[in-house]
């Protein structure tokens, strides 16, 4: 498992609208049960109303997604299912976006 890896969500109740989940969490401490993880839903749910700064808009297999930052939680590996991308090169975007929910900056 590594840093910025999208995986499908197996968590029945929430799949539906947040179909995947980013793993944020440093390679560091793989050997945990648990990781960091925020969200992914489809920008067409949003009807564009995001703060961009806050929720950075990424694309998977041609599909914008929203990284739903403010939703960001603690889960158990368990919940993440088949490994669907990784968003490495969208680094900077996620760590700005946990900057500003935290530091507002």
């Amino acid at each position: 498992m590594s840093q910025f890896t999208v995986y499908a969500n197996k968590n029945a109740k929430t799949r539906k609208t947040f179909p995947y989940l980013i793993d944020i969490q440093s390679d560091l401490l793989e050997g945990l049960h648990t990781t960091v993880a925020i969200p992914l839903c489809k920008a067409s749910q949003l009807n564009d109303q995001v703060i961009a700064k806050l929720c950075p808009i990424v694309e998977i297999s041609g599909e914008k997604f929203v990284a739903m930052s403010q939703q960001l939680a603690g889960i158990d590996r368990s919940q993440l299912g088949k490994e669907v991308a990784n968003l490495s090169e969208n680094r900077a975007l996620f760590i700005a976006a946990i900057d500003f929910m935290i530091l507002g900056i």
